[in-house]
């Protein structure tokens, strides 16, 4: 098997955003809290850390931060996907002359490509790094699936180590062809268990963000032979998770930590805040997981 990246949770972390930029004195916070917190690696500038809104000396200066901040405590993986592969080559690089330890990398969007050049962006991006690389498949997101017999090719590349996968029913069959050539994450917190039960190692997280701790126990009480607990979590985790994507993501999630006291802003056009009605159900949601009283006042303002 190739080593792993990782094993358990990995947080989708947000960027905490201010008038000024990026809030790089509270995305060290939040570094911080999650390896306080059984956070197994910390994602940096992926789509949950809205890199799609951010030029690149800005979406670099987040990798940087979270890197010196982390000092090797936990593996950072930095988000350098891009629909041009050489602008994703140009900040896989720039990652990891950063300190970047692995790079997650989105399939191509908009302008999508064919399964055999699918193949050729992830193997062009890894033949031009020494780091490994999780591919990122989110069809909800680009409209383009990775098809298994594709991953199967690209699992016999040396630096492609892994898949961030949300399509949850073809894990079996990525499997199947990819054995231990690939190790296997969860894209969605929802389905956790199920892509596990496929030989996964854990999830890349949102939900993470706000019960880091609860989501490693789940993914490592599986990993290491008690699924009844992990069943148990994954199924009590439900309704928070359903709350945490009642809006587009990371709407929720950052409303969600706003609510609990973290300040990290606003998510950026064309990203708006939510309505009045999702507030309340996440906020109500809050306060039936433990995470606020329900005495507290709004801290989100």
């Amino acid at each position: 098997m190739k080593k792993p990246v990782f094993r358990g949770s990995a947080v989708a972390i947000v960027t905490p955003f201010n008038d000024a930029g990026v809030n790089y004195a509270k995305l060290a916070e939040l570094c911080e809290f999650h390896i306080a917190n059984q956070t197994d690696a910390i994602v940096v500038a992926g789509t949950t850390g809205e890199a799609s809104t951010m030029p690149d000396e800005e979406h670099l200066s987040a990798i940087r931060c979270v890197v010196e901040i982390v000092n090797k405590r936990l593996p950072v993986i930095a988000g350098t996907g891009s629909n041009d592969t050489r602008h994703a080559i140009e900040l896989s690089r720039r990652a990891a002359n950063l300190g970047a330890d692995a790079l997650l990398s989105v399939t191509p969007y908009y302008n999508k490509t064919s399964q055999h050049g699918l193949y050729l962006h992830f193997k062009t991006i890894a033949e031009s790094v020494d780091l490994p690389v999780i591919i990122y498949n989110v069809p909800s997101r680009t409209n383009l699936n990775i098809n298994p017999e594709t991953l199967a090719q690209l699992a016999l590349l040396p630096n492609i180590n892994g898949i961030k996968e949300c399509r949850i029913e073809q894990a079996g069959e990525i499997s199947l062809l990819c054995g231990e050539n690939l190790n296997l994450y969860s894209g969605e917190d929802g389905m956790v268990l199920p892509l596990l039960s496929f030989g996964g190692l854990g999830v890349i997280s949102v939900v993470a963000n706000i019960v880091p701790a609860l989501t490693h126990k789940m993914v490592m009480a599986y990993l290491q032979g008690d699924p009844t607990t992990a069943t148990r979590i994954q199924i009590e985790l439900i309704p928070l998770i359903k709350a945490m994507f009642c809006d587009v993501n990371p709407i929720p999630i950052k409303a969600a930590l706003n609510m609990m006291g973290y300040q990290v802003g606003s998510c950026r056009m064309p990203l708006c805040d939510t309505s009045a009605v999702n507030l309340e159900i996440i906020r109500q949601e809050l306060i039936h997981s433990g995470l606020l009283p329900a005495d507290r006042p709004d801290r989100s303002v």
